[in-house]
This record gives C-alpha cells, sequence and structure tokens, in this order.
C-alpha cells in the first residue's frame, strides 16, 4: 500500500484535488434534528403511535446518546485499523482492513477522487455501522459498532496484533536463572554485553577440570572450547517457555499472528530486522477462521516452535564457540599431525587379523 513515493512523480495526480475529508458523519446525521423536534413534541403532547410513547422515548435517547456514540465508534475503529501499520503486523489478515486504515489516515491515492468512500449509518437498535467502499474492495466492508463493542470487551480485536515475541524472548533470557549473576544490567534487568552462562551449565571432568571440545582453526593449530550441558539448561528453562507460552495462548488470535509473523518461517531475528515488513508464513500460516479455537495439537506445535526459535535466536549465542575462562586454557596450540587415512585404514587391519 505504499504508493505515496510514486505517486509524487505522477504529475496527473499532483495537478489534482485530491479530496480526503469524507465527511463521515455528515449525512449519518441529517434530518435527525427534525426527527428528534417531531419525537419531542410526541412525546409532550402524548400522541406517540407506541403505547405509553415507548417506541418513541426510545429512539430520542438513541439520539442523544447518539453523536458522542459516533466518536468512540469512530476512535474504536481507527485503533483496531491503525494495527496494520505495525512493523511486525501479520498481513495473512483480511487485507480490507488495511485498505479502511489508508482511507481513515487520509493516505495519498485512498481519497474520494480515486473512488473511495466512508460513511456512518444509525441503526434502529441503537447500534451504529461504518462502510467502507473503493476499488480496492472485493466488497463494502461493514463494521457494527455493538459487534465490535463485544469483541473488545471480551479482550479480542478485530484486527489481531502480533506480540512482540523477540523482545519477550530477551526478558526471559535474563530472568531463567542459567546466566551468571553480574550478566544483568541492574538498572534496566536486560542482559549486558558480558553476559555469560553460568558455571552450573558447563560440562566439567570429575577432578572439578573443564570437559573441553578441541576445534581446529586451520594450519595445524586448535583451541580449547566450553561444552555446555544442554540437556540441563532445557530443564531448567523448559518451565518458563511453557509459562510465556501459556500466556500467549491466552489471546489465541495474538499466537496465530505471531506464529504466521515469526515462527512459521523459522527466520532469524537477524533476517526478521532487515525486512520492512516481517515475511508472512506463505503456505504454512495459520487460517485464523480455520484453525481458531486452537486444537490442543495447534497448541502444542506452538510450544515447541516457540522453544525452537528461543533457542536458535538467544541461547544458542551463549553456548556455541566460547572460550575458556581460564586464561591458559584459552591459547592456541599445535595439533598432533593425523596420520593419513590409508595408513590408519592398514593399521586397522593388522590389528583385526586373528592371532596364531
Amino acid at each position: 500500500m505504499n504508493q505515496s513515493d510514486a505517486m509524487a512523480y505522477n504529475m496527473e495526480y499532483v495537478a489534482a484535488r485530491t479530496v480526503s475529508e469524507f465527511g463521515i458523519l455528515n449525512k449519518t446525521y441529517e434530518g435527525s434534528g427534525k426527527l428528534y423536534a417531531k419525537l419531542k413534541t410526541a412525546i409532550d403532547n402524548n400522541t406517540c403511535e407506541s403505547p405509553a410513547c415507548e417506541w418513541e422515548v426510545k429512539q430520542l435517547r438513541r439520539l442523544e446518546t447518539a453523536p458522542q456514540k459516533s466518536l468512540d465508534f469512530i476512535s474504536d475503529v481507527m485503533a483496531q485499523l491503525n494495527v496494520t501499520d505495525d512493523k511486525n503486523y501479520d498481513v495473512c489478515q483480511n487485507s480490507a482492513y488495511t485498505v479502511a486504515n489508508q482511507i481513515m489516515m487520509k493516505r495519498p491515492g485512498f481519497g474520494k477522487n480515486e473512488g473511495y468512500d466512508v460513511k456512518v449509518n444509525l441503526l434502529e437498535d441503537g447500534g451504529q455501522e461504518i462502510i467502507f467502499n473503493g476499488p480496492f474492495f472485493e466488497k463494502p466492508l461493514i463494521i457494527n459498532s455493538t459487534t465490535l463493542e463485544g469483541l473488545l470487551n471480551a479482550k479480542s480485536n478485530l484486527v489481531a496484533i502480533t506480540p512482540d515475541i523477540n523482545t519477550e524472548m530477551l526478558a526471559l533470557l535474563s530472568e531463567l536463572g542459567i546466566m551468571e549473576a553480574d550478566s544483568n544490567n541492574p538498572e534496566t534487568g536486560q542482559l549486558m554485553p558480558q553476559a555469560k552462562i553460568s558455571e552450573d551449565f558447563i560440562l566439567k571432568n570429575q577432578d572439578g577440570s573443564y570437559d573441553y571440545e578441541i576445534v581446529e582453526i586451520g594450519e595445524g593449530k586448535g583451541r580449547n572450547i566450553l561444552k555446555f550441558d544442554l540437556d540441563k539448561i532445557m530443564r531448567r528453562i523448559d518451565p518458563f517457555i511453557s509459562a510465556e507460552v501459556a500466556g500467549l495462548l491466552s489471546s489465541e488470535q495474538e499466537a496465530v499472528a505471531a506464529w504466521n509473523v515469526y515462527l512459521a518461517q523459522e527466520s532469524s531475528v537477524e533476517e526478521d530486522d532487515q525486512m520492512v515488513q516481517n515475511a508472512n508464513a506463505g503456505h504454512l500460516a495459520w487460517d485464523y477462521e480455520e484453525v481458531l479455537p486452537l486444537s490442543q495439537d495447534h497448541k502444542i506445535f506452538f510450544e515447541q516452535k516457540y522453544k525452537d526459535y528461543f533457542y536458535k535466536n538467544y541461547l544458542l549465542q551463549f553456548t556455541t564457540n566460547q572460550l575458556p575462562r581460564v586464561t591458559e586454557d584459552a591459547v592456541v596450540f599445535d595439533l598432533e599431525p593425523k596420520e593419513p587415512k590409508a595408513q590408519v585404514e592398514a593399521e586397522q587391519q593388522v590389528e583385526e587379523q586373528p592371532k596364531n
């Protein structure tokens, strides 16, 4: 939808008068003054058509409260549609919401001159509806105020918000109790650049010395690398991951968005940051209408993928290629020359021959 830059170079568009002010409520209250006076007169003179003026009183109250209700309704609608501007917005949702947001935000290319329109209607039951029309809509987008109010009261949304799981995972990493005591910034609580895994999770020999892995670095040289007890680490963090996932799943709508934006593609944090808008999950995406409410299988799969994403993007960097903490063990050393493969095989064959 980002067409503004291109439109700046379209001379016909620049020369035309863009009508962004739709006057959304102008037609909504046309004739309402006359209707109000008619109802008020009927009630005052007791000339109502309904018993005890019940219908007339109800309609009069509807007109009295309608203006403020319209303003509140439009405010709620805009708050919902503005989610489509989020960097990590799940584009697998109904594209009509994105178009409607362009209209409400008065973006170039979505004015009356381009064939778009939006209006609010008052309904007899006291509710209201906002209707969006225009070229990008397959059919008019209609949002009912009573339905939207019900969704919001149920802590749900018209447009799913994608939780920032990267920020949440970074905070989680500092709360797991697997890092050294001085790894967190005392003021912010966040991990500092020199943060490292606690000694309790490093593999050691029976004598207490470090159980290193030797890696070849070229030219016959090698160095020691710390080895970590990954099983112990995962046992430690599993309850925290489960609690975090349970919180996410309390809003299944947001969990689906997190799946589509982050987890399904198994992209890295760096890949996500390089995207203007995060890639959607494509054929791996969960369809909101099809998967909600989430089945137990979906929830289990979500938790496993969440754990994989956390390990790949946040934990792995602290358990891979970590240098020894003992200074003398961190020096580069010469590797013992390896015997040629053919010689090794010949020696093995000799050893395997039966003895007389």
